[in-house]
């Protein structure tokens, strides 16, 4: 199984970036995707989560109404929408893949994709 993110850029504080999540295979529906985020110097943290079944989202604090993750089972993609970007935002963001319920734990994660740079300039 391979992970395909994609998405990211440079932008100005307070717009919008909407990143992809590619699965090369299709996952199974108790499975869950995460989003993480590492910026220089820092330790890589939880943004969102998400099953491939069921409406039940996850969201860090830092992010709660202003990124919102989706899913679009038959294209095997998961998004994170981002909006009201600030220059705190800015870090590799990588999509993850879990063979069970979601988690906030990097750590608990089988497989992550390579990552893609969002930079939030001031």
């Amino acid at each position: 199984v391979q992970l395909q993110a994609s998405g990211g850029g440079l932008v100005q504080a307070g717009n919008s970036l909407r990143l992809s999540c590619v699965v090369n295979e299709r996952p199974f529906y108790g499975h869950g995707m995460g989003w993480f985020r590492q910026a220089p110097g820092k330790e890589r943290e939880f943004v969102a989560a998400i099953r491939w079944s069921g409406p039940a989202t996850y969201y860090a604090d830092s992010v709660k109404g202003r990124f919102t993750i989706s899913r679009d089972n038959a294209k095997n993609t998961v998004y994170l929408q981002m909006n009201g970007l600030k220059p705190e935002d800015t870090a590799v963001y990588y999509c993850a893949l879990r063979y069970t319920r979601c988690s906030s734990h990097a750590v608990s994660y089988n497989l992550f994709g390579q990552g893609t740079q969002v930079t939030v300039s001031s």
